[in-house]
């Protein structure tokens, strides 16, 4: 089996492929470990989130809450539907195998010679990722329902057992539970970016290295330096300024001298 495992992959195919896993296992790790001490997405969407319970627990009519968790249960489930379709079309094409070399040999940036078993351990290996894909997107749908029996449950404002502390513990604990659900989406959409990054291995174990780099730049980027990331900040930190795509337009110092009142 190794000897097969040997012409079916060469040293750069081995080489690209350790990058891969090293480039996702390092940015898992990192962006963890940094969201904790650094501004980005999951840093600055908590804060949002617990603001969004406190207002809850204030509130009577709480439809529109409702709907809200609805519509990022259904971005799941949009998601988790889509991998179980790629799933399908990989599983058919791992018995077209003969015929996808074809294509593959004919296209010029692909490697020389691809092998059938080379091909068939890279669709089981875009098949791994999909299936993890598949249960972490349903695992952040299940999340969210949680979410939502947690607004069914919240005490009513005129609720007079329900102390000042345990009101804003459950507003904490609330706001925790979304930051899960959306974790896990997160790391599904993670798992699709680097698909996409996997299918350039098909053309080239160099540009199976260079797609899994862009993607870590990418990823680096919106979640720690993205434009978004700075407006969503500038909402809840005065220090931090952001004019927005228009770029002409000042905040003015008659807003700031209000949001400071």
């Amino acid at each position: 089996m190794s000897t097969e495992m040997s012409a079916a992959f060469s040293l750069l195919d081995w080489l690209a492929l350790g990058w891969f896993t090293l480039c996702w296992a390092w940015y898992y790790e990192y962006s963890r470990r940094r969201q904790r001490s650094k501004r980005c997405l999951a840093g600055v969407m908590h804060g949002y989130r617990y603001d969004w319970m406190t207002r809850l627990l204030n509130r009577e009519a709480r439809i529109a809450d409702a709907t809200i968790m609805t519509h990022l249960e259904r971005n799941g489930a949009f998601f988790a539907s889509s991998a179980l379709l790629i799933l399908a079309a990989l599983f058919g094409l791992m018995g077209t195998t003969e015929r996808a070399l074809l294509v593959l040999s004919d296209l010029p940036l692909s490697a020389a010679e691809p092998s059938r078993l080379g091909l068939e351990l890279k669709l089981l290996l875009l098949i791994t990722l999909f299936i993890y894909a598949f249960f972490t997107f349903t695992w952040s749908m299940r999340q969210y329902n949680f979410c939502a029996i947690l607004i069914g449950s919240a005490p009513d404002p005129g609720e007079k057992d329900t102390t000042p502390g345990s009101r804003k513990m459950y507003a904490i604990q609330a706001a925790n539970v979304i930051d899960l659900a959306a974790n896990q989406f997160n790391y599904g959409l993670r798992a699709y970016y680097f698909g996409l990054a996997l299918l350039a291995w098909f053309l080239h174990p160099v540009a199976f290295i260079l797609a899994t780099t862009g993607v870590v730049l990418v990823l680096y980027r919106r979640e720690f330096h993205s434009k978004t990331l700075k407006a969503l900040a500038a909402g809840r930190d005065l220090d931090v300024n952001f004019k927005g795509i228009l770029q002409n337009e000042e905040v003015s110092p008659e807003l700031l001298k209000n949001k400071t009142k």
